[in-house]
């Protein structure tokens, strides 16, 4: 079996116009460019020859996250007595409450994580939550959070706008200063006044149903086919197919019970009899206990696990776009909508509450726009009238 040697990468420290940059050096790799691509403000230096991106906390984290899968990091210039490790990090609720603070790094209250934790919200995006308000509040850091008003905060959002945050990280940004204000300290609509970033309405990203394939077709592991297949063939967000249990696939009705997906709806979506099959293989091998997909000791399994997964079958079927594990979930909407499939029963799939949102696959589904012509191809360019061609030079020739 051929063997996949990583490319190497070096984390540079870079100091540009008087601000610290992290820069990433490598030889040129178009699988690492494009991933690359994605980090929030990117930059090229020509100077250095290297791309480099703000030197904060979260975007090393970031690079070890995206890059890591796909490449040898050195980043001893970071972390010159050890590597970057995550398994301190937070992996429950109760472990933000054990944590210990570094140079009086201010944590959020306990009161803002119990809230998230009782009103149900995802480990995932209270683990966002609570990221941005404490970046907030160590922003404020000598004074209390009660004292922090209105024009204080826009001013720190216009702070995240010179910084080159996204518009999303923004908006993220001011849902939790929000949550902490409006939700645990019980002040509605309290900040009601601030503007958000305009959201910019980007098209969903898709694979074609052959990328999908060859993706499929380069997962050897049953395990792993199953994952990628279900988050294709149903349309699953990847913390739905976590959570999902033995007891959700419903063989003689042909569905997925999906519980508490986003906004806390179950619903039900389309079970495919290849992957039933798959599944039942899967089951005999692996003999999951609870959940369907477990890691060690029975836990779901990770989502990071899932991303390595599409990853690999992405590398290894030469794909070069960046690919993510709900990009899986765009396509399966995108491919039905394409076959003739009606946006109300792809809405009910996706588990949408509004139509509108479902409505974004309109301007991405390609099988009318095939259909059309462009109107260069009523042009015959094979065979230039010489009568024309005679003309233009005659009118050249008279100016």
């Amino acid at each position: 079996m051929e063997t996949f040697k990583k490319p190497h990468i070096i984390l540079k420290h870079l100091l540009i116009k008087g601000e610290k940059q992290i820069g990433l050096k490598y030889y040129p790799n178009k699988s690492i460019e494009t991933i690359v691509g994605t980090l929030p403000t990117v930059k090229y230096s020509k100077e250095f020859r290297m791309h480099y991106v703000l030197n904060e906390k979260s975007n090393l984290h970031l690079i070890y996250e995206l890059l890591k899968p796909v490449a040898w990091i050195n980043g001893s210039h970071f972390f010159p007595k050890k590597n970057l490790k995550t398994s301190t990090e937070p992996k429950k609720f109760k472990d933000f409450h054990n944590r210990t603070s570094e140079n009086g790094w201010r944590f959020v209250p306990d009161s803002f994580i119990q809230k998230l934790e009782l009103k149900g919200y995802a480990f995932n995006t209270a683990k966002t939550y609570i990221a941005l308000f404490e970046k907030f509040s160590n922003h404020f850091k000598t004074r209390e959070l009660m004292d922090i008003d209105e024009e204080m905060i826009r001013k720190y959002l216009q702070n995240l706008v010179h910084e080159g945050r996204s518009d999303s990280y923004i908006n993220q940004s001011l849902n939790a200063i929000k949550f902490y204000y409006e939700i645990v300290e019980g002040m509605p609509n309290r900040f009601y006044s601030i503007e958000r970033p305009q959201k910019k309405k980007s098209l969903p990203k898709v694979l074609s149903i052959q990328e999908v394939q060859a993706i499929l077709s380069n997962t050897n592991n049953i395990k792993h086919k199953c994952i990628l297949s279900l988050l294709y063939s149903a349309g699953l967000r990847r913390q739905e197919l976590l959570n999902l249990k033995i007891e959700d696939i419903d063989s003689n009705r042909m569905v997925i019970l999906v519980k508490s997906g986003k906004g806390f709806k179950d619903r039900l979506t389309i079970l495919s009899e290849q992957v039933l099959e798959d599944l039942r293989m899967y089951y005999k091998q692996w003999k999951p206990k609870t959940y369907l997909f477990e890691g060690k000791e029975g836990v779901p399994y990770s989502p990071e696990s899932v991303r390595k997964i599409l990853l690999r079958a992405a590398q290894k079927s030469g794909i070069r776009k960046a690919v993510t594990p709900h990009m899986l979930r765009h396509s399966f909407a995108t491919h039905l909508l394409e076959n003739g499939t009606d946006l109300r029963y792809i809405q009910t799939l996706l588990g949408h509450g509004s139509s509108k949102t479902t409505e974004i696959y309109t301007h991405v589904a390609i099988n009318r726009i095939q259909e059309i012509k462009s109107p260069i191809d009523f042009l015959n360019l094979k065979e230039p009238d010489q009568n024309f061609s005679s003309q233009v030079i005659e009118n050249n020739k008279k100016t």
